[in-house]
């Protein structure tokens, strides 16, 4: 829970050093709301997420976090109209953007969903999850060819994640964590998408943790 509580600060601190001229940071009370319905989402609970969240009309965390509960729960009409209004506030709003692409492919409006995705690719081209929904909209239109491209950066693009994981892994080996290190390293291992010298380094760190263990 207190891992739940510092992230949902940490967002609201970073959201509220970002706002433009005019805008007005959040009270204690928007703070409250947000970081309880981040604690009940966490847990799957959607619809208590949108009780909590229902009255919110400004603080684009608690907007972004109320379209993901709508969404989950097949609220894609409500879903729609809050991540609108997410983009209208801050038409730069990846995520609000992502969950708008992925609603409006459900509806079945594939025209507007692979206008959506192209606008997030051409300020994000190297977003995985971006690569992902364009290439799931290319393969629901017949275009393999461009749906396997697509797929192919994204797997590039992944070696970065699986260097994330590397540098987590050694620093759980450092902390005596061998568990979680080979845990990180297999999942980094897995994320490559060919023999790379980043998979022998993260072979390397495996043999020498499982010989000391």
């Amino acid at each position: 829970m207190k891992k739940i509580i510092f992230i949902s600060v940490l967002a609201v601190i970073i959201f509220s050093c970002s706002f433009n001229n005019g805008e007005k940071p959040p009270d204690a009370e928007t703070i409250r709301l947000y970081s309880q319905a981040s604690a009940v989402y966490s847990y799957g609970q959607f619809t208590q997420v949108m009780e909590i969240l229902q009255k919110e009309n400004n603080f684009l965390p608690s907007l972004i976090l109320r379209a993901k509960a709508e969404y989950f729960s097949g609220e894609l009409e409500r879903a729609e109209k809050t991540c609108r209004r997410v983009i209208s506030l801050r038409p730069s709003s990846f995520e609000a953007g992502i969950y708008l692409t992925r609603i409006l492919r459900e509806k079945g409006d594939y025209s507007a969903a692979a206008k959506t995705v192209e606008s997030l690719l051409a300020d994000n081209p190297q977003d995985i999850r971006a690569l992902r929904l364009a290439a799931e909209l290319s393969s629901d239109a017949g275009k393999l060819d461009e749906a396997m491209s697509l797929l192919n950066l994204a797997a590039e693009f992944s070696a970065e994640s699986a260097m994330v994981l590397l540098d987590r892994a050694r620093l759980y080996w450092m902390a005596g964590k061998a568990n979680e290190a080979l845990n990180d390293l297999s999942r980094a291992r897995a994320m490559l998408p060919w023999d790379t010298p980043l998979t022998h380094s993260i072979m390397n760190l495996e043999d020498i943790i499982k010989e000391v263990m």
